[in-house]
């Protein structure tokens, strides 16, 4: 970090501002080869941009005095006009009077290496880039600002005191003394494992939240699945005929209900067929059940109840894990039948009715799913493969307190938990790490 590096922060095309940013040790003296810095006592002036004794644009320039910066280190962001030529002729004055062109994510990675964020936090700052609607933004934000590492904190926290104790008595092991109490560390460790598995059950809901979460469509041909995605939709985005076996392939489209955004899958009808094609339709619809979150299992209403559905529906929730699934069972077609409806969700995808309720009630069941402002959920892979390894390592110390095996043994499978925990938040990290995460991050961030 001795180099100073620059780039273009804002997103590449035209627009009306353009920012290029500058950090380093020698931020403030590469941009006074251009600009005139504010003066002291101020973090913003308005200056000319020269280069070749020409100016070349009229700007904005913000200072920042290391640490208090976004890096931690001297920083200057010059804003200038979004013109493509301007923001290019700008970046390669600041390259050639000493700034190296920034790698992606490096601002970030110096933020991190400087202790301004730790390693959850910088990839919170990713997330939160990307994020395409409300709850994403809110789960970046939250781990960005810091609730998702005090509780891994508090874990670890009580890891390294288990982990003392154990040694401690390494120390003192020619006089027999057992410093730590090995029925509370059995319920401590308990109580940590419980806590894993909490975050770890809550990646899938949360990686979905995060990715857009997948909605199957699913019933009987001819049951308006169909008709059920174009009126979710407000779109004819999928083929509807009479013809029974109309949709062969599975189709795909988002849409953003109360700040969620949900990917709607619509399948091919469930029945068996001679088909080659229509049987693999066949599966791809039981593959999407398998992986989605919520699943619609539409039945025609207009056809008796008893006489057609029972046992179809039996089938398929026999076939769903329903622990990690959010089912609805739709009866479309109400338009045409005679209330009162049977236990489910009555709609007419054809004249609209119930259409919004629906909406509304998948949004409502996967909010209550969601944990609290301040709880914490998962969303990162990375995370969630290294929670993982946590618990496994936890498992190996319960089994060693309670085979009874020594301080020293036990020690071993509490300093892997620990290792595990400190990838996450960077007490532990290698190149090869922090180069595949910050590698996805785009430059100028």
């Amino acid at each position: 970090m001795s180099t100073t590096i620059a780039a273009i922060s804002t997103p590449p095309g035209i627009g009306g501002i353009a920012v290029i940013r500058l950090s380093g040790p020698k931020a403030f003296e590469i941009a006074a080869h251009h600009v005139q810095l504010p003066p002291q006592g101020s973090t913003t002036g308005f200056a000319l941009f020269h280069a070749g004794g020409k100016t070349l644009d009229e700007v904005v320039v913000t200072v920042f005095h290391a640490p208090h910066s976004y890096t931690g280190e001297d920083t200057v962001e010059i804003s200038c006009h979004g013109s493509i030529y301007v923001q290019q002729t700008l970046l390669r004055c600041l390259i050639e009077s000493g700034a190296l062109l920034a790698e992606p994510g490096e601002f970030t990675r110096r933020a991190f290496l400087n202790g301004k964020l730790n390693l959850s936090q910088a990839e919170a700052v990713a997330d939160l880039i990307d994020s395409t609607n409300a709850a994403s933004h809110q789960l970046a934000l939250s781990q960005l600002r810091g609730g998702y590492a005090q509780l891994l904190a508090q874990l670890r926290n009580q890891l390294v005191d288990l982990t003392s104790l154990l040694e401690l008595e390494l120390d003192f092991s020619e006089e027999d003394v057992e410093f730590a109490d090995r029925s509370q560390l059995r319920n401590l460790v308990a109580e940590l494992q419980q806590e894993v598995t909490r975050l770890t059950g809550s990646f899938k809901l949360g990686n979905a939240v995060k990715n857009g979460i997948p909605v199957a469509i699913v019933g009987r041909p001819n049951a308006g699945k169909s008709s059920l995605l174009n009126a979710l939709l407000s779109d004819q985005r999928a083929i509807v005929s009479p013809i029974p076996g109309t949709t062969r392939d599975t189709i795909e489209e988002n849409l953003n209900i109360d700040g969620l955004t949900f990917r709607f899958i619509d399948t091919a009808g469930l029945r068996h067929s001679d088909d080659p094609i229509e049987t693999i339709g066949f599966d791809r619809a039981i593959q999407s059940i398998r992986q989605a979150t919520v699943v619609l299992i539409v039945r025609d209403a207009s056809v008796t109840f008893d006489e057609y559905s029972v046992d179809d529906i039996s089938y398929l929730l026999r076939d769903i894990p329903q622990k990690d699934k959010i089912i609805f069972i739709i009866h479309n077609k109400a338009d045409l039948a005679t209330p009162p409806y049977p236990p489910g969700k009555a709609i007419s995808a054809l004249t609209g009715m119930g259409i919004e309720d629906l909406k509304q009630s998948i949004a409502k069941a996967v909010r209550q799913r969601m944990p609290s402002s301040d709880g914490a959920m998962l969303t990162n892979l990375r995370h969630y493969q290294a929670l993982q390894q946590v618990s496994a390592s936890l498992d190996e110390v319960a089994q060693g307190l309670d085979g009874g095996l020594p301080a020293d043994l036990v020690a071993i499978d509490l300093r892997n938990a620990l290792y595990h925990l400190g990838t996450i938040t960077g007490e532990v990290t290698s190149n090869e790490i922090l180069g595949t995460i910050f590698h996805r991050f785009c430059i100028g961030k």
